[in-house]
């Protein structure tokens, strides 16, 4: 028997489909199997980008003619200022460790990791300074920056088949901030260049990330290999036209190990990249809080395909640091095979923003818990009070909202929650549909303020097949079926590739 709470308006029509009932061989045959994507499967050539929402043709990169050479015991930086003094080239790494502080790159620079050369960073807070210009979780300040960082580039590339290490054991790990949310620390009427954090003003400071350029346009990063990150490893920023493909990312065990963080940047494809991480694999971030609000820069127009998430908090996530908005976002062709959630949208009521306009489709997951995931409300750990949807808050310019969803094509092998929404009773969810889904787990759906959500030609194998609602309306199932089991077995599961 299925139950409806009596705070739901919900129109429930369990009507065959028009066309051949959905199923999992159905829904099997035309997604793509774990070992199909990630990065072993990455083409040399960077296919058509088709989004319904923009029109861009991304492209490698040409660079300068010069090539230079960088041996171990050389100086990486001193050798990239000498080849943007000539106007850009090449800069090839050769195998072996590198040991280096931050490196900069400067327009027109390609810097070329030969396989078996790896670049390892120091690990104190001198090996990072002086302080740069950069954003620490959605707000500005001027901290360690990167570990490869860039300011107001135009046209550089990180590529190859090396590797990126991150800061060992040293005082950047030791004196990195943890005891507070950032907002409480860096005070948003507090003038951006005062905001300095270099390890004298205060006694923490923001840790690097490994690779993220500021206000750069035409960033090509592809092929390599990052692991041990002090903090978020890709983080492009108030960027222009981003390529990440082919990337494997390792951070497992690291506190706010964030695969690849967009950060209010725009024209952005990641494709055919491999993530084992310490938190969310891929996310979509644009400002926090007040800070976010003054800056305003929407992330946008984004492409992300042919990715494998293998664990990680949240295999795609948009947020929690949204203020500037996320729109115009269209994921397909992707794999989550052991990431706690699947697809995950995350809010807080103190951080604004939002999102809307995005297509998520053909995505095939196998989830610890969630597999299609809304927490618009978050911790009391991180917002407090803020947290519970008891505590009344009325409508403001730090309330966030999400809709314009739609969602198709999703195999859910495994999962607690096949669907679970928690939005926010002054700003419910709205406008997302849901269409072409077989999902296996614990629990069907359960959702705490809610607006026009349609779930149309679905069937789910649940042990709880009850409908667990507080203040939704609008609630429409066409065409959803539950059967007692979907056959999954490992038998004909996708193999996945080691």
């Amino acid at each position: 028997m299925k139950t409806v709470s009596v705070w739901c308006i919900i129109i429930i029509l369990f009507a065959g489909c028009k066309s051949e009932k959905l199923n999992y061989e159905q829904l099997n045959r035309t997604l793509l199997s774990y070992a199909q994507v990630g990065s072993a499967n990455m083409p040399e050539e960077i296919t058509e980008v088709n989004s319904p929402y923009f029109d861009a043709v991304f492209q490698r990169p040409d660079f300068p003619s010069a090539i230079d050479s960088v041996f171990p015991g050389g100086d990486i930086q001193q050798h990239i200022d000498a080849l943007a003094n000539m106007g850009g080239g090449t800069l090839v790494v050769k195998i072996g460790s590198h040991l280096t502080g931050r490196l900069e790159l400067k327009s027109n620079i390609h810097l070329y990791l030969e396989e078996g050369a790896l670049i390892e960073f120091g690990s104190e807070i001198e090996h990072f300074l002086p302080v740069v210009f950069t954003r620490n979780e959605g707000i500005e300040l001027y901290s360690l920056g990167a570990c490869i960082y860039a300011k107001n580039a135009n046209n550089i590339a990180i590529t190859g088949k090396g590797k990126l290490r991150g800061p060992g054991e040293g005082t950047v790990r030791q004196r990195t901030m943890t005891h507070d949310v950032i907002e409480k620390l860096v005070l948003a009427d507090t003038p951006v260049e005062d905001r300095i954090y270099d390890g004298k003003t205060a006694d923490y400071i923001f840790p690097p990330a490994l690779i993220a350029p500021i206000n750069c346009e035409n960033v090509f990063i592809e092929g390599i290999s990052l692991e041990r990150s002090a903090f978020w490893n890709i983080v492009p920023t108030y960027c222009d036209n981003v390529i990440i493909r082919g990337v494997n990312i390792h951070s497992i065990g690291i506190q706010r190990g964030d695969g690849i963080d967009i950060e209010s940047s725009r024209n952005v494809l990641i494709e055919y990249c491999t993530f084992n991480t310490g938190d969310d694999c891929i996310a979509l971030k644009a400002g926090r809080g007040e800070d976010g609000l003054r800056v305003n820069r929407p992330t946008e127009n984004v492409v992300i395909r042919h990715c494998l998430a293998e664990q990680g908090h949240g295999g795609l996530t948009i947020g929690s640091e949204t203020a500037g908005q996320v729109q115009h976002v269209y994921v397909h062709d992707c794999a989550f095979d052991g990431t706690d959630v699947g697809i995950r949208f995350k809010t807080r009521r103190p951080r604004g923003g939002g999102g809307n306009n995005m297509l998520f489709e053909n995505i095939r997951m196998n989830v610890v818990h969630s597999a299609l995931r809304w927490d618009m409300l978050g911790s009391a750990t991180h917002v407090g009070n803020a947290a519970s949807r008891d505590h009344q808050v009325q409508p403001n310019k730090l309330t966030p909202r999400f809709s314009d969803i739609t969602i198709r094509n999703i195999l859910i092998e495994n999962s607690t929650d096949c669907i679970k929404i928690d939005g926010i009773p002054e700003s419910p969810l709205s406008a997302v549909k849901l269409s072409n889904i077989v999902g296996k787990g614990e629990r069907y759906l359960i959702a705490r303020d809610a607006q026009d959500i349609t779930i149309d030609n679905a069937v789910f194998s649940v042990e709880d097949q009850k409908i667990d609602t507080i203040n939704v309306r609008g609630l429409i199932q066409t065409g959803v079926r539950f059967e007692e089991t979907v056959d999954i077995s490992s038998s004909d599961r996708p193999e996945r590739r080691d």
